[in-house]
């Protein structure tokens, strides 16, 4: 669908986007999706915006794959949205039957009407025709913006809550996760599977944020590569995530699994060696190359015979929060193969599931007490030429505000070596940045 491209210059780009996400509000639609410009490879912007739906697709997991696939092929345009961890169940017999405290959709996708792209010192305006003759109005509208941070966003509260008003609970308890990991540890003994990314839920009931205000905390405290903020009605993801799941560039495909992690130190000579000891930990290491090996299986379903490649093999990336050792395995597609197919061959990623990824899929959801829905997910776009760009649903706030209902999960990877003990210190470290914005937003 054609679009009109508009090209205004900017400076103070941090400003700018305080300005574009607070703009963004009066929106029942919108996603932001943030790179914090981190020096990584294959990034294509600083950060896209895009709101106000004009076509959608939101469906549970029954044929949800082929669904995107038509609403993808006769669209060609513009598509921004998420896929649920839980969409695993429209190409496999699995089932998701724990607890759901927010009810998002399995799969939402929509074209939006407004989409701005801030490249450098640029933001690129493309509009539907249809409110084209907003372009200019509009970026007066978001220059002329004033900030105010206890404004009131979709009515809700402004004065923000403090650590006495949100009551974090956990899911499972400790002895109970010492219990589940030893059940986990059992079926890698007896040779079942090799590795689980086994999950826990921490959450809030009767809770009352600004969904804005907890996003821009969270974001300022990690500043990650994947970073998202998605507001669909009374749904709300606050992401800050430093894991890529899969892009398309042409006829390239890249995957970008995390496993390893390891705490930051203020004294710069005990980080330096934290992140060495990292990069050689055997434990890490085998978790890593684990799940490299089934995510060039999984690309191989798509791929030129040959082309399958590991480009970066157990790299150690620092961000604000941890360390993280991070692979990067590439493919390049057979020409006949539809965008969706890649993401539907690939999907859930390895690095949230385990290997061998069924068999792993099976075991957590027997032993994790809530379903995963949009947690270890993945959020993302389709560009009209059939491109793509996703990410892991990783260090992620969900919110529904209609039900007053908050969550965030971790995880970590379960193999032969682990001990229950210290994959509960991995899940509290994970959890770190999370607690501390939900008690310190003010």
């Amino acid at each position: 669908m054609q679009r009109t491209i508009r090209t205004f210059s900017i400076e103070n780009i941090p400003n700018l986007n305080k300005k574009l996400l607070s703009w963004a509000q009066q929106y029942e639609t919108a996603v932001w999706l943030d790179s914090n410009q981190y020096d990584q490879s294959y990034t294509s912007f600083n950060s896209i915006l895009a709101v106000d739906e004009f076509t959608s697709i939101k469906t549970d997991f029954v044929n949800a794959f082929d669904k995107l696939k038509e609403y993808q092929s006769i669209t060609q345009d513009y598509l921004f949205g998420y896929i649920s961890y839980d969409v695993k169940n429209a190409t496999e017999h699995l089932i998701s039957q724990n607890y759901d405290g927010l009810n998002f959709a399995d799969l939402y996708f929509f074209q939006p009407q407004k989409i701005l792209f801030i490249k450098n010192n640029t933001i690129e305006f493309q509009y539907l025709s249809m409110v084209d003759d907003e372009i200019e109005s509009d970026f007066e509208a978001v220059c002329n913006l004033v900030i105010e941070r206890s404004r009131n966003h979709n009515n809700m509260t402004s004065t923000p809550l403090s650590h006495q008003d949100i009551k974090i609970k956990l899911r499972i308890h400790k002895d109970e996760y010492h219990q589940k990991v030893t059940k986990v540890l059992e079926h890698i003994h007896r040779g079942d599977i090799y590795e689980a990314n086994f999950c826990q839920e921490f959450f809030a009931e009767n809770t009352i944020i600004n969904p804005l205000q907890v996003y821009e905390d969270l974001n300022t405290i990690s500043e990650p590569p994947f970073a998202s903020f998605f507001k669909l009605d009374e749904h709300y993801l606050l992401s800050a995530s430093p894991e890529r799941y899969l892009k398309k560039e042409g006829r390239k495909v890249i995957s970008q699994p995390i496993k390893g992690t390891a705490k930051r130190f203020i004294n710069p000579i005990d980080d330096e060696k934290i992140a060495s000891d990292l990069s050689r930990d055997i434990k890490e290491r085998s978790e890593n190359i684990m799940i490299v090996d089934l995510v060039r299986n999984d690309l191989s379903k798509t791929a030129k015979k040959g082309s399958v490649s590991v480009e970066e093999l157990c790299k150690v990336y620092t961000f604000k929060q941890v360390h993280q050792m991070i692979s990067t395995v590439v493919s390049e597609l057979n020409d006949d193969v539809h965008p969706v197919d890649v993401i539907r061959d690939t999907f859930p990623m390895g690095s949230m599931t385990g290997a061998p990824k069924i068999s792993a899929m099976k075991i957590i959801e027997e032993l994790e007490e809530t379903k995963r829905g949009l947690y270890s997910g993945t959020v993302g776009y389709f560009t009209p030429n059939g491109d793509f760009d996703f990410n892991v649903v990783i260090r992620s706030i969900l919110y529904n505000s209609e039900k007053k209902y908050l969550s965030f999960s971790v995880g970590s990877a379960i193999t032969a070596k682990s001990t229950p003990e210290k994959e509960y210190e991995e899940c509290l470290l994970k959890a770190k940045a999370m607690k501390f914005v939900l008690s310190n937003s003010n």
